[in-house]
């Protein structure tokens, strides 16, 4: 409600105005909705210090600027200060040099106040760096301390911590290289993901994360519920037609009259609207409640789900291709320092291999052929493999995938045409073996295994209905 008021109030502003004839050059006008100013007069704007973010701060300025940021180290010397400032934008920050005979007594009582952690603004204009690290610097002019922090117990040193220590000041680790590295490239490879199914011409939906369904059958669910799970003995019992009280709980007295969960997938909600929308895309958290404690299992996740209609197999492979490339490409333009980061202390290959999923085609394979790879590889020494007994109908395990994109093809591939018995009744039967496969893929990438699952639907509704029950 909140929301729709706010609109309502800037229709109601935007109506206004549209009736003002002029302002006088001096007058001072702000309009502010819902505690968000709008704009100001030109006058105002011109008594504001700009602000900039480190990571743009990649040239000389003509005038003083504003820097916001967390101290991350300081050095005092007899004339000057050296304070580095990171404000989250990149990883290296900015260096502010504060020379004692250019300062204000209130920024050198300031300085006095500085350790490690605390909070501060920085003015002063950029100029070239006199060091040769970075190419400028803030010749600062004033400093305030926005917010202490006590740098004796602050637990972020200027060395490289574990991801274990990490954990155990979440709090605080987004401060740290790694974790605020993860976190740009996360939102630029959201935003490209956007990107490019907006300039494909998809349209964006937001599937409910509160669903009755469980969608295929495609996870463990997660269950919401308001019944007070704390007293279990007050809990209302489902009843039999005879009025028996039975085992289980009577979900018409919970808040959504049946049982309700957190969803496992937004395709059911994508694919309605891909029969009247076209191409649709949803990009949102899903919830998984298997009991696993492995890398490859999540409790929460991001997922992307396109729904295209009029399409087949081979243009959801095509389309899969394309935003892997299109996504990868935007990070290596976007995301170079955080990459290099990546590339110096986790990953040393990184940037080849990136490079190689944008200008490498991708391969494809029919899941036939990849099983006889497989076993012809496996029969030279089947003690290498954990799983050596692979034969048509075996459900691939990440080391058959990762061995098919590493070694095999060397490069990104599409495993399609899998048997009918290990997928989804929803998927179409190949005619060309009697149904025994369907039009299904699967995307290996190289150190990662499948990254991207699709299929062509059936069409033929009766036939859905007949094969429901199959649903696996």
């Amino acid at each position: 409600m909140s929301y729709l008021r706010a609109m309502a109030n800037s229709l109601l502003m935007a109506a206004l105005l549209s009736r003002a004839r002029s302002f006088t050059p001096t007058s001072r006008l702000a309009l502010r909705v819902a505690g968000t100013q709008l704009f100001q007069s030109t006058a105002t704007a011109q008594e504001v210090v700009p602000r900039v973010k480190a990571a743009e701060a990649n040239k000389p300025s003509d005038g003083p600027v504003t820097v916001k940021g967390w101290v991350r180290t300081l050095r005092k010397q007899k004339t000057l200060a050296f304070v580095e400032v990171n404000d989250g934008s990149n990883l290296g920050g900015i260096q502010c040099v504060l020379p004692f005979d250019s300062i204000d007594e209130a920024t050198k009582s300031e300085i006095d106040k500085i350790t490690t952690g605390c909070s501060v603004q920085v003015q002063g204009p950029l100029v070239e760096s006199q060091g040769g690290k970075q190419k400028v610097e803030l010749a600062a002019t004033s400093l305030r301390v926005i917010g202490e922090c006590p740098g004796e117990t602050y637990p972020l040193a200027k060395k490289r911590h574990s991801l274990e220590y990490l954990r155990t000041i979440a709090h605080l680790r987004p401060r740290t290289n790694t974790i605020a590295a993860v976190a740009r490239v996360r939102s630029a490879l959201a935003g490209g993901i956007h990107s490019f199914f907006q300039k494909s011409g998809f349209v964006y939906l937001q599937t409910p994360l509160i669903t009755a369904s469980d969608c295929e059958g495609a996870g463990e669910m997660f269950r919401v519920t308001t019944l007070d799970l704390d007293n279990i003995s007050n809990i209302p019992k489902a009843t039999d037609e005879e009025g028996k009280a039975l085992d289980t709980a009577d979900y018409g007295q919970d808040f959504f009259d049946k049982p309700a969960y957190l969803t496992v997938s937004g395709q059911l909600g994508a694919e309605t609207h891909a029969c009247a929308l076209g191409d649709v895309y949803t990009f949102g958290p899903t919830f998984r409640a298997e009991n696993s404690q492995t890398t490859r299992h999540l409790a929460e996740f991001n997922m992307v789900e396109p729904e295209m209609a009029f399409a087949d197999l081979d243009a959801a492979m095509d389309n899969a291709e394309s935003m892997l490339k299109y996504v990868v490409g935007h990070i290596v333009d976007s995301c170079q320092e955080d990459l290099a980061f990546f590339g110096k202390f986790y990953d040393k290959g990184l940037k080849q291999k990136l490079d190689k999923v944008i200008s490498q085609p991708f391969a494809r394979c029919s899941y036939r052929d990849a099983i006889s790879y497989l076993q012809e590889e496996i029969a030279k020494d089947p003690s290498k493999w954990q799983f050596p007994e692979v034969e048509f109908g075996t459900d691939l395990a990440t080391e058959h995938e990762r061995w098919l994109a590493e070694s095999k093809f060397d490069s990104c591939v599409f495993i399609y045409n899998y048997p009918k018995i290990i997928k989804a009744f929803y998927m179409r039967d190949n005619d060309e073996d009697g149904g025994e496969t369907v039009n299904a893929m699967d995307l290996l990438v190289p150190g990662v295994g499948e990254m991207v699952g699709g299929s062509q639907r059936v069409s033929v509704y009766i036939y859905i209905l007949e094969n429901s029950g199959t649903c696996v």
